[in-house]
């Protein structure tokens, strides 16, 4: 038989030791190639780049197995490896593993997750990997048997057109995993505000930072599970429509 064939990005970028663990894990379910950025992208969220020229580096091709690094976002990386490399679609597209959680509102930031989303906009379907470990040398060993599990499921069942999944893994703990929570997106936000500093030519400049704030109180979404040390699974969808509202506003005469 035919062996699926696995698009795998990240934003970590190529050299990113989460990436490289998620390269040996997908291996055995089939037919690899990767595209990822060159370098980190990292909060680029769905961005394409349409300014400059995008620039494919081949690194590695054997048979079952080609490497390419990209100079544009994770975006890119799924349009240049559907449009440029293959010429047509793979069978599954996977993400990661992210350095970090991607749960709650992060899913509108993540460049990992903007690949995944990608596929889904294509009909591919697609499964981003978080570790909610921030660490550069940050343990993935744990991970294995939960990606193998998911990816597995995924190209046997599919996904409905326009559905991708967000996977988030707890950091590696003394605690074994408790299992895998199919769950929603918590109610969350990033209390943000600037750091205010100046180079030394006086000039003012300026980094981001924030605080996470949950509102969500309920058991039943990826921030909980994930504190609570379960895996997250959460289908997200492109159409990002607020369906229940589109009657109400109706109803208010609205004039052109």
């Amino acid at each position: 038989m035919k062996k699926p064939l696995i698009l795998i990005t990240n934003d970590d970028g190529i050299h990113a030791s989460g990436l490289r663990f998620l390269i040996e894990t997908m291996r055995p379910l089939g037919d690899i190639l990767i595209v990822a950025p060159d370098k980190p992208q990292s909060a680029m969220g769905h961005a394409v780049t349409i300014l400059s020229p995008l620039r494919l580096h081949r690194i590695a091709e054997t048979p079952g197995y080609s490497e390419y690094s990209c100079s544009g976002t994770p975006a890119d990386c799924v349009k240049l490896g559907e449009k440029v490399i293959l010429r047509g679609k793979p069978d599954l597209i996977v993400s990661g593993i992210n350095h970090g959680s991607n749960a709650s509102i992060n899913v509108l930031y993540s460049g990992t997750m903007a690949a995944v989303i990608e596929g889904a906009m294509e009909n591919v379907p697609a499964i981003g990997f978080s570790l909610n470990d921030y660490s550069h040398s940050a343990d993935f060993s744990h991970c294995a048997t939960i990606i193998t599990s998911v990816a597995s499921k995924v190209l046997k069942n599919g996904l409905p057109d326009g559905i991708c999944l967000n996977v988030n893994i707890p950091a590696r703990s003394e605690t074994p995993i408790k299992g895998i929570k199919v769950t929603k997106q918590s109610k969350a936000f990033w209390d943000e505000n600037f750091d205010e500093r100046k180079d030394p030519h006086k000039r003012d400049y300026y980094w981001l930072r924030g605080e996470f704030i949950n509102l969500d109180q309920s058991e039943d979404n990826d921030h909980w599970a994930i504190n609570n040390n379960y895996v997250s699974v959460v289908p997200i969808q492109i159409d990002l429509t607020a369906h229940h509202l589109i009657e109400d506003i109706k109803t208010w005469d609205l004039e052109a």
